[in-house]
């Protein structure tokens, strides 16, 4: 039923655009955004409805940048993996035995129910293997606000002891051993979300008997300097993982929030501009100007934002300090001493920052104006 529902808001022979981790992280970062938890749910794709609002979104991934971290992702596994695990026993677990003969699991099924469970077997039997495992693109399952996201991370590891290792690969450098912390950033909350969904097959493998732990350092593997040679760096991502989860958990559930719409709601890309907004309106967003970095809609929403005033355009910052005044008009009437209550700490402020506002103008002008004239006695003394 739900399903169902879903293809009706993406539209007739619209398919669905899958989650992935990038997404999930971006949608854990706002969880107050309904919009976007209900376009990510429902599978609709938000950068050709953006284009379809008329505000395409200006972020993205070049040719040239895709081909490059593909053609590094391809040689960092090269040869069964060889210098990925070299990395994974260099920089997580140097006193293990190294990985001379590391297993590579065909990881291939029907479908991508097929792959999870394919990907969960393949994890049990490394697990107990002894040695060094190595899953090429693995398939994980997410439950969010009642719907799976199917996630692929690029590796995972599994070590000597049972152990399971995220592995990012990158194609941004590591100069002198460092990278640049808000990209590293990013792949942290990304490879948080893969870590989640890793515990969720830990958690069900230890009902059926078995003792799987996930490690909460992940590797990060990055081209060295200018080089196409590979290096890495252990990331602890237990503060990116305990926030994420936190934030997903918040999440409306999707059904929730479709039941709210009007009857023959739509988002297809292929509707009159109109009517279109008018499907997109009647779901709440949340806008800040961290969403430009990370959504596709961004920019409709700061416009949007704009045109209504609402103080969420300047910032998180600015909104939590401005407590209950929810528009600029609001706080400028507050500071002009025309509504709010004086006893608001917020109130107050604005109007102490508006007084001093207006004694700097006039100090200001008063140091501008012309001097007075002395009069034509002091002209005939000259």
């Amino acid at each position: 039923m739900l399903r169902h529902r879903f293809a009706e808001l993406r539209g007739p022979d619209v398919p669905a655009k899958a989650l992935d981790a990038r997404a999930l992280a971006a949608l854990a970062a706002n969880p107050g955004c309904r919009r976007r938890a209900l376009l990510d749910g429902a599978g609709v794709d938000k950068a050709a409805l953006a284009s379809a609002l008329g505000s395409p979104s200006a972020f993205g991934q070049s040719q040239f940048a895709f081909m490059r971290g593909n053609a590094f992702e391809a040689r960092v596994k090269a040869d069964g993996g060889a210098e990925l695990l070299r990395l994974a026993h260099e920089r997580l677990d140097p006193g293990a035995e190294p990985p001379a003969r590391a297993q590579v699991p065909d990881l291939s099924a029907a479908g991508p129910q097929g792959r999870v469970a394919r990907t969960a077997l393949a994890l049990r039997e490394a697990a107990g293997s002894g040695g060094w495992t190595l899953l090429d693109h693995p398939l994980l399952v997410l439950e969010v606000a009642g719907s799976p996201a199917f996630l692929e991370p690029d590796a995972v590891v599994v070590h000597p002891d049972g152990s399971w290792t995220v592995v990012e690969i990158k194609s941004f450098p590591m100069l002198d051993g460092a990278a640049d912390p808000a990209k590293v950033g990013a792949a942290a909350r990304q490879a948080a979300v893969y870590v989640l969904a890793l515990e969720e097959v830990a958690a069900r493998l230890a009902r059926e008997g078995a003792s799987p732990r996930v490690r909460h350092r992940v590797l990060l593997v990055c081209p060295r300097d200018f080089s196409n040679l590979p290096t890495a760096s252990a990331v602890d991502v237990r503060r990116q993982r305990a926030v994420t989860a936190r934030q997903l958990s918040r999440l409306t559930r999707v059904e929730e929030i479709a039941d709210t719409l009007p009857e023959g709601t739509c988002f297809s890309p292929e509707l009159p501009v109109e009517e279109l907004t008018a499907a997109v309106e009647a779901v709440p967003a949340a806008y800040a100007p961290e969403c430009l970095s990370a959504c596709d809609l961004a920019f409709h929403c700061r416009a949007r934002a704009r045109e209504g005033g609402a103080v969420t355009a300047l910032g998180r910052p600015v909104r939590a300090e401005l407590g209950g005044l929810s528009s600029v008009e609001d706080v400028l009437a507050a500071a002009r001493g025309e509504a709010g209550d004086p006893d608001d700490p917020a109130v107050a402020a604005l109007r102490r920052a508006a007084a001093l506002r207006a004694e700097a103008l006039d100090a200001a002008r008063a140091r501008t104006l012309p001097a007075p004239s002395a009069g034509p006695e002091a002209a005939l003394c000259r």
